[in-house]
């Protein structure tokens, strides 16, 4: 070999082997925090991080491979969102991911710099989570799960399946922030529509099972159930409770209705989880929750227990059924 065919070979290896080198270093693995308000073991609250890692997967983002993901099962509890919240931030993650609104705002007590993407908040601005749903400022973002205007229609639906219902309950946590929101609402709707609406605590076990069974004491009563932390943690006692005083009940949760509740009209709230994973992935690459709007769902979904309602006494309307999205028979 030539002299200047060596010097040639050898210099072309030493300048290909660094590219090589870089080439073969693993990723730079990114850190997300998951602030959850379901327990552990609920089946909706794991259905909703499987959408969410799904939704991540699909932006080529793979837990263990590229980022790290640490879930904390804050279950609407106080005391528990406020430690786990301050355990996520304690980890210095690029972008945490909170389920409803005791969640978040827990962590912005502990931080106002760590971007946070929330879902599952009624009422976002009225709650102090953001400043304004177009910009919102500060470190954090995301998805509202309804207007107030979806208050008054669950009455609606109520009256409509129901029609001799002349009183409902609104069952609502009275901590939640949207719960002003939400009764006004429906009181606003309940006068054109000759209901009486009376609100009950969620706050426990014995506060549901006490409101509810007083209420039934008269007649021409259903029940309006709105979403919370509590509600979900709460609903075969709810479910249960409606059915053994004869109430007919309207639901804000899809899996209440298939699992025995009479019907629902809710946004998609595992579908919510897939748009947040995209508001994470901008973050990890560069965008500023600041400059990100808070959005608003775009569907809403219709479910009803025909079996429920038989057992009711209830005949569902063929308008309505034929609006359903889902029926269980």
């Amino acid at each position: 070999m030539r002299r200047r065919e060596f010097i040639t070979l050898t210099g072309g290896a030493a300048v290909a082997w660094p590219f090589t080198a870089r080439a073969q270093q693993p990723e730079q693995m990114r850190r997300i925090g998951v602030l959850m308000n379901r327990a552990a073991g609920d089946p909706d609250g794991r259905a909703r991080v499987a959408a969410f890692q799904h939704g991540l997967q699909q932006l080529g983002w793979t837990d263990g491979r590229n980022v790290r993901i640490d879930i904390r099962w804050g279950e609407d509890d106080a005391d528990r969102e406020r430690r786990y919240a301050a355990e996520l931030v304690a980890l210095a993650p690029d972008v945490i991911l909170a389920a409803g609104t005791l969640g978040v705002t827990a962590l912005q007590h502990v931080t106002s710099t760590l971007p946070i993407v929330f879902v599952g908040v009624g009422d976002p601005v009225g709650a102090g989570v953001v400043d304004r749903l177009a910009r919102p400022g500060g470190n954090t973002t995301g998805f509202m799960v309804y207007e107030y205007s979806l208050s008054g229609k669950w009455l609606e639906l109520l009256k409509e399946i129901a029609p001799s219902v002349t009183r409902a309950a609104v069952l609502r946590d009275s901590d939640s922030p949207a719960g002003i929101g939400q009764f006004s609402a429906i009181q606003a709707a309940a006068r054109p529509l000759g209901v009486e609406v009376n609100p009950v605590s969620v706050r426990d076990a014995g506060e549901i099972e006490r409101g509810v069974a007083a209420f039934a004491r008269a007649g021409n009563g259903g029940l309006i159930v709105t979403p919370s932390g509590r509600v979900s943690l709460h609903r075969d006692l709810i479910i249960a409770a409606a059915a053994r005083h004869m109430l007919p009940a309207v639901y804000a949760f899809r899996y209440m209705v298939t699992g025995g509740g009479l019907i629902s009209y809710a946004p998609d709230w595992v579908g919510q989880y897939r748009p947040a994973a995209g508001y994470v992935d901008r973050i990890l690459k560069g965008e500023k929750p600041a400059d990100l709007p808070v959005q608003a769902p775009t569907k809403y979904e219709l479910a009803i227990n025909l079996k429920t309602a038989k057992a009711l006494g209830l005949n569902v309307p063929p308008p309505l059924l034929a609006r359903a999205d889902e029926v269980i028979e």
